[in-house]
């Protein structure tokens, strides 16, 4: 299977996502929470995305089958380990990173979803066996083109980190789902085809040489536009849909996105064993890939959907937010790759963010 953007180009649905074994690394203590027949509960990453999600898909989903969508925030593989061992699931459906949601699987935490819970043929990203990728997103370098104009800021990611060139306050993710360590062997030079297995020793060191003028780690995704619009951040690594949301009526000061390079990533959908509305999730994540609720979100948020359906319904204004996936520059972030080395690679990360 493969997907087309508005240029033609191809993203390859086996280098997007790749299959994993489900492994428990601990022994569970997995039981159902009371459920309430009329709810589920649902990850998300706060900001311009979750309200998105809440106009576009939550209101159609309750209006039409009378559940109650609860929305918690910080999808965290963490918390998810600590309700599975503890045996009090909180949680029915993770939405988040592709790359997370394959180490989750890795590890055993997710339930099976019925097939025939989705129009396969319709999907340019097949389902696996216990989780689904709802949309492909796309990350980039951002800057206030007002204060910063042409020749002013850094468009790729060996300028992002180039502190004489492009002097200036620098943003990165505190998590490895903000791919800090992929950014860092880019701008060292290391071609997209070669990034992974990672080379974390090397990568570790060129975020050495940037450490200076990092202004914050960023813990949420809306930190990394509101740094940048309040000033105290001059340069930002974040998503083009939170970027865009800043162009339009509502979005505070308006930011500027590079397309020159960039990581694009598929955002999964899981449904964690134990949940305690299983039911009702299975509903609502059939009801994220519905043609028509797809178009709705991606026009909204210029993500890219995974329904076939739903791509004729896209305005030209949402294309204009999409990558070209022919760009040799940019990095389909490898989820395989991060189904088996996530844990390890958190914590050579957390180390040295501590050090």
């Amino acid at each position: 299977m493969s997907m087309k953007n508005r240029s033609g180009s191809i993203l390859s649905r086996r280098t997007v996502l790749a299959g994993t074994a489900s492994v428990l690394a601990a022994p569970m203590l997995i039981k159902p929470s009371r459920a309430q027949s009329n709810s589920v509960t649902f990850t998300s990453y706060g900001g311009s995305f979750q309200e998105a999600l809440e106009k576009h898909v939550m209101k159609g989903f309750t209006e039409e089958t009378g559940i109650k969508v609860n929305i918690v925030p910080a999808p965290e593989l963490a918390r998810i380990k600590a309700q599975l061992l503890t045996g009090n699931v909180e949680w029915d459906i993770y939405s988040g990173a592709g790359a997370e949601a394959a180490a989750g699987s890795k590890q055993g935490f997710w339930e099976k979803l019925d097939p025939s819970l989705f129009d396969l043929e319709d999907l340019v990203v097949r389902p696996e066996s216990d989780r689904l990728s709802w949309n492909i997103y796309t990350s980039g370098i951002a800057w206030d083109p007002q204060k910063y104009g042409p020749g002013k800021h850094p468009t790729n990611f060996a300028e992002y980190f180039d502190l004489n060139k492009f002097p200036g306050r620098r943003l990165l993710f505190r998590t490895l789902r903000g791919s800090p360590l992929e950014v860092a062997l880019l701008a060292d030079g290391v071609p997209s085809k070669d990034i992974y297995p990672l080379d974390l020793n090397r990568a570790l060191k060129v975020l050495d040489r940037i450490r200076p003028s990092i202004a914050t780690w960023v813990e949420s995704t809306p930190q990394s536009i509101s740094l940048v619009q309040t000033g105290e951040a001059d340069f930002t690594f974040t998503y083009a849909t939170r970027v865009k949301a800043t162009t339009e009526t509502g979005g505070g000061k308006p930011l500027a996105f590079s397309f020159e390079q960039n990581l694009i990533y598929s955002e999964d959908m899981a449904l964690l064993k134990g949940a305690p509305n299983k039911e009702n999730a299975k509903k609502l994540i059939s009801y994220f890939v519905r043609p028509e609720v797809q178009a709705r979100v991606m026009n909204q948020t210029g993500l890219i959907p995974v329904s076939r359906k739903a791509v004729p319904l896209l305005t030209e204004q949402t294309r204009k937010w999409q990558p070209n996936f022919e760009n040799p520059k940019n990095l389909i972030v490898n989820n395989a790759y991060w189904a088996d080395n996530f844990e390890v690679a958190s914590r050579r990360f957390k180390e040295w963010i501590l050090g």
